[in-house]
């Protein structure tokens, strides 16, 4: 596949245009709900689809097809993060009008990480065709063990980075609105919602390093590995307040996940030595999984509503009191504030 490289700089381009839209259209704090999600999940989708049908028209079917194959697997993989991302906001007690500024700079996050990981793998298969090899046992051996721990599920009190962010970083105990560093007694610390942030930026990385491998077995262009990436993670921040409280429905979708990673692992073995299983099947294939797993998990779920995640009884964090906040708000900030300006937004 010819790619120049104006086209890389038009789709980078591309993606920092809607994360600025983004970004615009949700300024200012607020919870978003479940129409505001579903349509821009809808709005996210289509410009995903619509970037495969012109690789479809331009590039031709194979690599279309590749796209596509590549797209769907890096969305259902997303659905996990999605759920991780729910346990995590719910043990933390984050408010819900402040996780969108976590997930958009997570999402932000989690492009430039998979970006490195795409260029690396890339080279490391043009230089070393061995370590296909490894990919595919890699999936094999995660593929497994999913379908062995499916009903297991991340506990954030336990997590080690949790652990060494609290004992390197200062840390108060409280949320101070959108805020991830404030000025307490002299010096600067974190609040938890930066240690909320580093917790999913965390999870995500650990995430791609499933998903990356399993994209490369559809296709080996590193420009369809990374616009599939990027399209399906943009998605992600709208598809979480969509389906969140849902979580509990899709009790056989980490199964289907599972099912999706052993396929792609056999079918990357299968194009070293044996045969090139054609795009077509692969994608007929991956969708078949994630269909069934969704079908089977919605008619054992029949008639169970929303349920958002219950957070602890005694949360580890709080919310500051409004007297609380505006102490440690900047002096210029303070008197915007009380001299009647309402545009001014809160610190980093």
């Amino acid at each position: 596949m010819d790619v120049s490289s104006w086209l890389w700089l038009a789709v980078l381009g591309l993606l920092v245009a809607m994360l600025a839209v983004d970004l615009f259209a949700h300024r200012r704090a607020h919870v978003i709900g479940v129409r505001e999600a579903a349509t821009w999940s809808a709005v996210w989708v289509a410009l995903g689809v619509a970037f495969g049908g012109w690789i479809w028209a331009v590039h031709g079917a194979e690599f279309g097809q590749q796209y596509f194959a590549g797209y769907l697997i890096e969305k259902s993989l997303a659905v996990d993060n999605v759920f991780v991302w729910a346990i995590i906001f719910g043990y933390f007690a984050v408010p819900r009008e402040f996780q969108h500024r976590v997930l958009f700079l997570g999402v932000l996050g989690a492009l430039v990480f998979r970006g490195l990981f795409i260029a690396g793998g890339a080279v490391l298969i043009s230089s070393f065709g061995w370590v296909l090899y490894l990919f595919a046992a890699f999936l094999l051996v995660t593929g497994y063990r999913m379908i062995r721990r499916r009903d297991e599920h991340l506990d954030p009190d336990s997590s080690r980075v949790l652990r060494l962010f609290r004992r390197w970083v200062p840390l108060t105990d409280a949320y101070h609105g959108q805020r991830f560093l404030v000025r307490h007694g002299g010096r600067l610390v974190a609040t938890p919602l930066l240690a909320v942030l580093v917790l999913v930026e965390v999870t995500d990385i650990v995430f791609a390093v499933d998903s990356i491998p399993a994209i490369f077995a559809v296709t080996e262009e590193p420009f369809l590995v990374f616009t599939a990436n990027a399209f399906a993670i943009l998605g992600l921040r709208a598809m979480y307040f969509l389906l969140a409280d849902l979580i509990h429905r899709f009790v056989h979708l980490k199964l289907g996940l599972a099912l999706v990673l052993v396929w792609v692992g056999i079918k990357m073995l299968l194009k070293i030595d044996v045969v090139y299983v054609p795009t077509t099947i692969s994608l007929a294939v991956v969708a078949t999984i994630i269909g069934t797993s969704i079908w089977l998990s919605l008619r054992a779920t029949r008639g169970q509503g929303r349920q958002p995640l219950e957070p602890p009884a005694d949360p580890p964090f709080r919310v500051a009191t409004e007297a609380e906040t505006a102490a440690l708000e900047p002096l210029w900030q303070r008197r915007a504030r009380t001299s009647g300006r309402t545009d001014v937004t809160t610190g980093p």
